[in-house]
C-alpha cells in the first residue's frame, strides 16, 4: 500500500495516453492482469492498477532518496532519450541515455577505468594540454573523448554501482535489465503489453511509446525522489 499522496490522476494518465498499448497480436500474455480492454486491436491498459504500482515506485525512490541511495535511470530509445539527461539532471540522478555498452555495471571495474579515462581527457581538454600533444594524438584522444561523453557521460560523476534502476523501455533496455537481475540491483521499469513484468521488482504497465506517457511517469518519480532527497539534506 502506498505510504505518501503523490497526486497521480486517472484524468492525467488519460490525457497522456498512458492507457494505449500495442497491438494485441503483439502482446506478452504475462501482461494480460493489466490489461482492462481491446479496442480496435488494441490493447488498453488498466489506469487504476497503473496508478497503484506508480505509487509503489514514487514510495519506494522517495524512501532510498532520503537515506542517500543513488539512482540510475535508463532510456535510449529516441523518443525517451532526449527526456531521461532532463529528469536525471533535475533529480541529481545517473543517466544512460545512448547505447548501453554490455558489462557497464556487471563489470564494473572495467567501467570505472573508461570512467577515469573520461575524467582525464576532459581534465586535459580544459587545462589545454591536450592541445599542446602532437596532431595526430589531439585528434585521436579528442575521438575517445567524444565516444567516452557520448556513452558514459551520464555516468561520469557515478563512484559505485546504484541502489536502484528506472528502466524506461524494458524490451530495448534487456541488456541493462539483465544486469541489474545479475547484481541484485532493484529495478523499476516500464511496461507496455508486449513486456514482461515479472522481471522487474516494480512494473508500472504503461505506453513506453508515447513522450508524454514517458514523461507523466518520470516526472512523477523525479519529484518523489527530489522529495527524498530534501528529506535527506534537513535530517542529515
Amino acid at each position: 500500500m502506498t505510504k505518501r499522496y503523490w497526486n497521480i490522476t486517472l484524468e492525467e494518465l488519460m490525457e497522456a495516453s498512458v492507457y494505449l498499448g500495442h497491438e494485441t497480436r503483439k502482446w506478452n500474455p504475462r501482461m494480460a492482469p493489466y490489461i482492462a480492454a481491446e479496442r480496435k486491436g488494441i490493447h488498453i491498459t488498466n489506469l487504476t492498477i497503473t496508478a497503484r504500482f506508480l505509487s509503489e515506485a514514487c514510495d519506494l525512490v522517495f524512501d532510498a532518496a532520503s537515506r542517500g541511495k543513488q539512482f540510475l535511470i535508463v532510456g535510449t530509445k529516441n523518443k525517451a532519450a532526449f527526456l531521461v539527461p532532463q529528469v536525471a539532471i533535475r533529480a541529481r540522478c545517473h543517466y544512460v541515455n545512448k547505447k548501453w555498452l554490455g558489462g557497464m555495471l556487471t563489470n564494473w571495474s572495467t567501467t570505472e577505468t573508461r570512467l577515469r579515462e573520461l575524467r582525464d581527457l576532459r581534465m586535459e581538454q580544459k587545462t589545454g594540454r591536450l592541445n599542446r600533444l602532437p596532431k595526430r594524438n589531439v585528434a585521436r584522444l579528442k575521438k575517445k573523448l567524444s565516444r567516452l561523453e557520448r556513452y558514459l557521460g551520464g555516468i561520469k560523476y557515478m563512484t559505485g554501482l546504484p541502489d536502484i534502476v528506472i528502466i524506461i523501455h524494458q524490451r530495448e533496455e534487456y541488456k541493462a535489465l539483465r544486469e541489474c537481475i545479475t547484481l541484485g540491483i532493484p529495478t523499476i521499469c516500464l511496461v507496455d503489453t508486449d513486456c514482461d513484468p515479472d522481471l522487474a521488482d516494480i512494473s508500472i504497465p504503461a505506453n513506453d511509446d508515447s513522450v508524454a506517457s514517458v514523461q507523466l511517469i518520470l516526472n512523477k518519480l523525479v519529484f518523489a525522489i527530489c522529495e527524498g532527497r530534501s528529506s535527506y539534506i534537513s535530517n542529515s
